[in-house]
């Protein structure tokens, strides 16, 4: 699934922070500091992010020709 432009719940745009928290869990810092960081403080924001997954290198593994 592709990150969301804006949050369903509240509507506050947050895909333009997506790529900053990835970057930032992938050299091991913790999540609850990235988005406290990020300035995400609701509940709803914040689930859209730890409940992501980047599957979008994966499904274009079988991209049809």
């Amino acid at each position: 699934m592709i990150i969301p432009i804006r949050c369903f719940s509240c509507g506050k745009p947050i895909a333009h922070l997506w790529e900053e928290f990835k970057k930032r869990v992938s050299e091991g810092e913790k999540p609850q500091k990235i988005l406290d960081d990020l300035g995400l403080e609701r509940y709803c924001c914040r689930s859209m992010f730890l409940g992501q997954e980047d599957y979008l290198e994966l499904i274009t593994k079988f991209k049809k020709a």
